[in-house]
C-alpha cells in the first residue's frame, strides 16, 4: 500500500513508546469541579462520583450514578464533561449512561466534548471511535476536526493532524480554506515550520486567504523567527497586497521584528511603511512597543507611534499604556504633554490610578511646579489614591521651602490620616519650618499632636522650637511640650 493511499484511508497510527514518554511530560492539567465555586449541587455530585468511583468497573460506576437519583439534561451532561477531563474513562461511561436517561439525544456539543477530552488525554483510538459514531449520527462539524487538530498538536503529533485533514472528506466534511486555517491555527503556535511547509504543499489545491497568512505570522511570532516571518509577509503581500483589514497579520509581523536583533528600529521602519499604506497593527504591538520605548527612554518614537495609533487611527490605550507614555514624557521633561495625556485619559475610558498620579507628581515636584502639584495632589486624594511616602516627603519640603505652609500641612494630614510612614522625618521638618512661615502656633499644635501619636521628635527639633517660643515670651508652652515629650 502506498504512503499516499495509507494517508487517505486510515486513521492515524499510535506513536512510538519513546514518543509516548515525551507526550506524558506534556500532558496538561485540567480544570476540576473543585475549582469552580457555586457549582449546582447535582453537577458537583455527578462530578464527584466520576472522580471517586473506580472506573475500571462499569457496573459500580453505573450503580453509583443511578443511585444518585439524578436524571441529567443535555445541559447537565455538557457541564459534567467540561469538568471531567481528568477522568476520561469515567467521563465516557457517564456519557453512555446519561444517554440512556435523556429524553432527547446528546447534543452535538456533548459529542464534541467527548472527542476533545479523549484527544487531550491522548486516547486517540477511543477518540476516533467517537468520531465514527458522530459520523453515523451525522453531527460531525468543523469544531470536531478543530478539536482533533488541537489534540494532535498538543501531543506533538503534527503528522497525524495532517493525515486527519486529508481524511476529512471521507467523513463528509470539505477540505476547504476554513478547514485549512483551522488546522494551521492548531499547529502554528508550536510548529510554524511544519505549518508553513504544509501550506506550500496544499496551496495549489486550496487557495490561502489573508487569514491563512495571519495565522502563520502569529506562529513565527511565537518562536521569534524574523527571517521566516519576513518571507511569509512578503508572500502575503505578493498575493493580496496591502489590506487595512488584515490587522492581525501586521500586528504579529511587527511584534516579531520588535523581538528580533534589529529590534525597534526594524519594527518602526516597517510601521512607517504600513502607515503610508494606511494599514495599522493591533494593540498588542502598540503595547509592546511602548514597553520597549519605556525601557530605552525613547520618548520620540513613542510619540510618533502614539500620534498615529491614537490620534489618527483612534485606538484606545488602557491605563497601563497611558502610564508608560506619561512617564516617558515626564522623563524627557515634556511636562505639558504629560499633563495633556493625563487629561485625555478619561476620554479613552482609561482612568488614572495610583501609579499615574504618583509618576506625574514625582516629576512635578522635581520641577517645582507648585500649582500643578497642588492640583494633582488634591485630585488623587479625592479619587482615593494615595501618594507615595517619597512624594509626600518631597512635597512637604518643597512647599515649606516655597513658603506654602498650607499645602505642606495638607500633605502632612494625608500622611497621618492614611499612615503613610515613616513619619518622623516629615514631622520634625514641619515643626522646625512652620515658625519660619510665621506659623509658630501651628508648630506647637502639631508638635503636641505628634508626641501624643507616638511620633518621635528629635531633641534638636525641640531645641529650635524652644528658641522660637522664647523669642515671643511663651516658654511655658515649651515646658508643657517638654513634659509630654518626656512622658512618651
Amino acid at each position: 500500500m502506498s504512503h499516499h493511499k495509507r494517508r487517505r484511508s486510515e486513521s492515524p497510527n499510535p506513536p512510538s513508546n519513546h514518543h509516548q514518554l515525551q507526550l506524558q511530560k506534556k500532558k496538561p492539567t485540567f480544570i476540576s469541579y473543585l475549582d469552580v465555586p457555586n457549582l449546582p449541587h447535582k453537577i458537583r455530585l455527578l462530578c464527584e462520583i466520576l472522580s471517586t468511583t473506580p472506573s475500571s468497573s462499569s457496573s459500580s460506576l453505573e450503580s453509583a450514578l443511578s443511585s444518585s437519583g439524578i436524571r441529567p439534561s443535555p445541559s447537565d451532561v455538557e457541564q459534567v464533561l467540561k469538568l471531567s477531563y481528568s477522568s476520561p474513562t469515567a467521563a465516557v461511561k457517564f456519557f453512555r449512561w446519561a444517554g440512556l436517561h435523556l429524553i432527547h439525544h446528546h447534543s452535538p456539543y456533548s459529542w464534541n466534548l467527548v472527542v476533545d477530552l479523549l484527544g487531550k488525554n491522548h486516547l486517540f483510538d477511543a477518540m476516533w471511535d467517537a468520531i465514527k459514531s458522530m459520523r453515523s449520527e451525522r453531527i460531525l462539524s468543523l469544531a470536531t476536526f478543530a478539536s482533533v487538530f488541537s489534540s494532535y498538536a498538543a501531543a506533538g503529533r503534527v503528522d497525524e493532524a495532517f493525515i486527519t485533514f486529508d481524511l476529512m472528506d471521507q467523513y463528509g466534511w470539505p477540505r476547504d480554506i476554513v478547514a485549512l486555517n483551522s488546522l494551521l491555527s492548531a499547529i502554528c503556535r508550536d510548529f510554524p515550520r511544519q505549518a508553513t511547509d504544509f501550506l506550500a504543499r496544499t496551496r495549489q489545491m486550496i487557495r490561502p486567504d489573508p487569514d491563512t497568512y495571519a495565522i502563520l505570522l502569529e506562529g513565527w511570532e511565537t518562536v521569534g523567527d524574523a527571517t521566516n516571518a519576513r518571507r511569509v509577509f512578503d508572500e502575503m503581500l505578493a498575493l493580496f497586497g496591502w489590506d487595512p483589514a488584515n490587522v492581525p497579520a501586521y500586528d504579529s509581523f511587527l511584534n516579531t521584528l520588535l523581538k528580533s536583533p534589529g529590534g525597534v528600529l526594524d519594527a518602526m521602519r516597517f510601521f512607517e511603511v504600513m502607515r503610508d499604506k494606511r494599514c495599522y497593527p493591533g494593540m498588542k504591538f502598540f503595547r509592546n512597543a511602548l514597553e520597549e520605548f519605556s525601557r530605552t527612554s525613547n520618548h520620540r518614537d513613542a510619540l510618533v507611534l502614539w500620534e498615529e495609533m491614537v490620534g489618527r487611527n483612534r485606538r484606545r490605550p488602557d491605563t497601563q499604556m497611558y502610564n508608560l507614555m506619561i512617564e516617558l514624557q515626564c522623563h524627557a521633561n515634556r511636562l505639558e504633554l504629560a499633563q495633556r495625556l493625563l487629561d485625555d485619559m478619561v476620554f479613552d475610558g482609561a482612568f488614572p490610578n495610583s501609579e499615574t498620579y504618583n509618576v506625574f507628581l514625582q516629576y512635578m515636584i522635581k520641577n517645582k511646579r507648585l500649582r500643578e502639584i497642588a492640583t494633582v495632589f488634591k485630585e488623587m486624594v479625592k479619587n482615593e489614591f494615595l501618594p507615595t511616602h517619597a512624594n509626600c516627603a518631597s512635597a512637604i519640603k518643597l512647599f515649606l521651602d516655597s513658603r506654602n505652609p498650607d499645602m505642606a500641612i495638607m500633605v502632612w494630614k494625608c500622611m497621618v490620616g492614611n499612615d503613610i510612614g515613616p513619619l518622623e522625618d516629615c514631622a520634625n521638618l514641619l515643626v522646625v519650618e512652620l515658625p519660619h512661615a510665621y506659623r509658630l502656633a501651628e508648630a506647637v499644635k502639631y508638635a503636641e499632636d505628634m508626641i501624643e501619636r507616638g511620633i518621635k521628635l528629635n531633641s534638636s527639633t525641640l531645641s529650635k522650637l524652644k528658641q522660637n517660643l522664647t523669642k515671643v515670651g511663651k516658654v511655658n508652652a515649651y515646658d508643657q511640650i517638654l513634659r509630654k515629650w518626656k512622658l512618651h
